[in-house]
């Protein structure tokens, strides 16, 4: 009997410890951006979403930066550098990186502007950063003018993006007295708090999106999700 009872014993710690152990390879990691200082609402957009998306998906670490007028803290390079540095922290098979960028968008590219300093971060760019950080799954949402032509070169199985809008039409809010863009407004200060999945988050963000468009007069800016599908069953909200 006590060995049968040890034995017992040994397996549950074992269970237990491969459960912990589960459960910390699957940290996510949180970097958001603030890429242009032209308007303060991206440095709001940058701070508040990192918070809420660490908030619901337990992220650590968080990392936020963002450019101004005056100061130049969210460069193309610096974005390389960190993508690199938490890709090294984390569980290369499990962990999930949200990636998350919100600045003034072309058909080129993400602006980033800072200073007297402007460059544009590109789609090739950018896919070229997420694979140096050598992380498996990923979540990419871009609050952005034109920021759906990021969906088909990053837009896999393992990696999940999210864009303000499609690859033709603006999107709207980008001005100082704001804090939210009305992408980052409808789903990360609404959708995000209240659904228990990205998917579900996106859905609701995206019709409070199209009523606050049409009532305002402007054309649908059709925000874009696609890939992930290897990801979402990692994504586990806290309630």
């Amino acid at each position: 009997m006590p060995v049968r009872r040890l034995l017992i014993a040994f397996i549950s710690v074992v269970t237990v410890t491969a459960a912990a152990l589960a459960e910390e390879a699957r940290k996510t990691a949180v970097v958001s951006f603030g890429l242009s200082g032209a308007q303060d609402v991206f440095r709001s957009e940058a701070t508040g979403a990192a918070s809420i998306v660490a908030s619901r998906f337990d992220g650590d670490p968080v990392i936020v930066r963002f450019n101004s007028r005056k100061k130049s803290d969210a460069t193309i390079e610096a974005l390389g550098a960190t993508l690199e540095t938490t890709g090294k922290r984390m569980e290369p098979s499990t962990g999930v990186l949200f990636l998350i960028l919100t600045s003034h968008g072309s058909r080129d590219g993400l602006e980033v502007t800072a200073a007297r300093r402007s460059a544009t971060l590109t789609p090739a760019k950018l896919t070229d950063m997420l694979e140096r950080a050598g992380v498996r799954y990923k979540v990419v949402i871009i609050s952005a003018c034109y920021s759906g032509i990021f969906i088909p070169p990053l837009a896999t199985p393992n990696t999940l993006v999210i864009t303000a809008a499609d690859a033709n039409h603006p999107s709207f809010g980008c001005e100082d007295r704001a804090k939210w863009t009305y992408f980052g407004e409808a789903f990360f200060n609404t959708a995000l708090r209240h659904t228990s999945t990205l998917p579900d988050a996106f859905s609701t963000a995206r019709a409070l999106i199209l009523k606050r468009e049409l009532s305002n007069g402007f054309e649908p800016s059709n925000p874009q999700m696609a890939g992930g599908t290897n990801v979402e069953p990692l994504l586990v909200p806290r309630r």
